[in-house]
């Protein structure tokens, strides 16, 4: 299961770079927010493709963090049930949930997506307004990375609670594996 526990910690590394890069859009999406406003109503001056660039940002966070997010469990469930429950019984919730709803509609998503994306990229569609950004078809790309990084994800989190089942351990996720810096504990000579 050394190839299993490889897959995950692979898929874990790629959403936790993936998340951690898309996070800055938050900040820089709040700066260009408040750019516009300010050259809007201080100044008078409205430029079209700042306002968009908001929009593909924000597309970009919630879309392509979504594995991200996942990873470190940030997605709703009733956790009611779910906390309380055994280590075994968190994993076959787990699996379950993963192979039954997870993974198939990742894949309706991304088949249904697939000839939307792929009619924008035959005519690089840009956007409606004439000052706007021109590149509405990397804008709808998003939806396929979102599919593809949530169904990774979906994959990383069946495999980890398989290995649960199976009585082996898991690897850590990219956050638990990283060393924490506290402060050290004090010493009976300190005291």
């Amino acid at each position: 299961m050394n190839g299993a526990s490889a897959i995950v910690r692979l898929i874990d590394t790629t959403n936790e770079r993936v998340g951690r890069a898309v996070s800055w859009l938050a900040l820089i999406m709040v700066l260009v927010q408040m750019i516009v406003v300010v050259m809007r109503y201080i100044f008078g001056v409205s430029w079209l493709a700042l306002q968009e660039s908001i929009v593909y940002m924000h597309a970009a966070v919630f879309l392509a963090a979504a594995g991200y997010t996942l990873l470190h469990d940030g997605h709703v469930r009733v956790d009611i049930f779910y906390r309380p429950a055994s280590e075994r019984r968190q994993a076959v919730v787990d699996l379950v949930g993963a192979a039954v709803f997870l993974l198939p509609m990742s894949v309706a998503i991304f088949l249904i997506s697939w000839p939307y994306v792929v009619k924008s990229w035959a005519v690089l569609e840009t956007s409606q307004e004439g000052s706007g950004i021109p590149a509405v078809f990397l804008l709808k790309t998003v939806i396929l990375l979102y599919t593809v990084l949530v169904a990774l994800q979906g994959i990383a989190l069946a495999l980890r609670s398989l290995l649960t089942l199976l009585g082996i351990a898991p690897p850590p996720r990219p956050a638990d594996a990283a060393p924490t810096e506290s402060a050290p504990e004090p010493s009976v000579e300190s005291i």
